[in-house]
Formats: structure tokens, C-alpha cells, sequence
């Protein structure tokens, strides 16, 4: 009798302990954070009845460039995030962001809020579904869900009340020249050899 009170105690000492271990989909779980490293990635954002293809890059802290491949009306058009500005080219030429970009502008505004506000924390914290880690949070504009992947880089961002999403479909972490480097660059001198006969 003892030997099988202790083999149901060994029993239910080694079920706990594998139970507690394992982790549980929509449990609350951390992550590195991927979303503070500059990166770019290909993307598919769904705004209402819009589809739009591009490029998006993180260059920093406010620093954001999309350029859009589809639809037709948004196709070529690159549109540059700075410091609280938004300027609009197509092909080289500025101009103001055209009004079929208006609502993506505005989405977009969105998303770098969230992403550099979490891009600040030291670790991510959310609930695991899926594989991804999904956190929660509000903004002027609604609340949203932003998905990151096991290396904490982005997957994910939508904000369903504005019908919104957006997929980040391979993130790959980019080099961006520091502003020293800029100006040094730009403020080089130019040497040239000159020779007398």
C-alpha cells in the first residue's frame, strides 16, 4: 500500500510540474523587444473595402517610410514620416499627401504611435495566441492589437473599430547611416591634387 501511495504522489508531483512548465495559448507571457531596432518589411494593409501593397521601413523613433505598390491610386507613391511631419513624393517630385492617401496617412500615424511607444519597453508584454504575443492598448484614434513573432519583430497591427489591418509579411532588420555619419559625410572636404609644370 505504500509503494502505490507513493508511486500516485511521484505521479501527481511529475504531472504538475510538466503542467506548470508548459506554456498556455492566451496566457500572459513577455518577449525580447524586436520593435526598437530599425527594419523593413513587405505589407498588405486592409483599410474598410481598400487593399494596399508596399514596402515599410522603421528608420528610427518617428522615422518611417512607406512606399505603396498597389493599388493603382497609391502606386509609386512614397510617403516619408519625420518628427511629426508627413511629406508625399511620386517618382522624385514633392507634394501634398493626395486625398486617396488620407485615410492610410492617418492609419499609418497610428501604427508608428503604437510601435514606437512600445519600441521604448524593455521587454513585450502579452497574451501568447497562436504563436504571436498580442498587446493590447488604446490610442487617440481606438484601440489596437499589435502581434509580434518569437523574436519580438512585428507580424500584426490592426485596430478593429477603424477596420484596419495590416501584415507584415518578412521583417528583416535594417542599417540606417547615424545623423553623425550624415553630416560627416556631407561636410567632408574635397581634396584635389593640383600640379604645377
Amino acid at each position: 500500500m505504500k509503494r502505490l501511495i507513493t508511486f500516485a504522489a511521484a505521479l501527481t508531483l511529475a504531472v504538475c510540474s510538466v503542467s506548470c512548465s508548459m506554456p498556455t495559448s492566451g496566457g500572459s507571457s513577455a518577449r525580447e523587444n524586436g520593435l526598437s531596432c530599425s527594419f523593413g518589411s513587405p505589407m498588405e494593409l486592409t483599410l474598410d473595402d481598400m487593399n494596399a501593397e508596399g514596402e515599410i521601413r522603421r528608420m528610427g523613433d518617428g522615422e518611417w517610410n512607406i512606399e505603396f505598390s498597389s493599388p493603382n491610386t497609391l502606386s509609386g507613391v512614397e510617403l516619408s514620416f519625420s518628427e511629426g511631419s508627413v511629406t508625399a513624393s511620386y517618382k522624385g517630385l514633392n507634394f501634398s499627401v493626395p486625398k486617396s492617401a488620407l485615410p492610410v496617412k492617418a492609419m499609418i500615424l497610428n501604427l508608428i504611435e503604437a510601435v514606437d511607444s512600445n519600441a521604448k519597453l524593455d521587454k513585450l508584454n502579452g497574451s501568447e495566441k497562436e504563436g504571436l504575443l498580442e498587446i493590447t492598448g488604446t490610442l487617440e484614434g481606438g484601440d489596437y492589437i499589435l502581434k509580434v513573432d518569437t523574436d519580438g519583430y512585428i507580424s500584426e497591427f490592426e485596430m478593429p473599430n477603424n477596420k484596419l489591418k495590416i501584415v507584415f509579411t518578412d521583417v528583416n532588420t535594417i542599417t540606417v547611416p547615424s545623423q553623425t555619419e550624415n553630416s560627416i559625410m556631407q561636410t567632408a572636404p574635397h581634396t584635389e591634387e593640383v600640379t604645377t609644370q
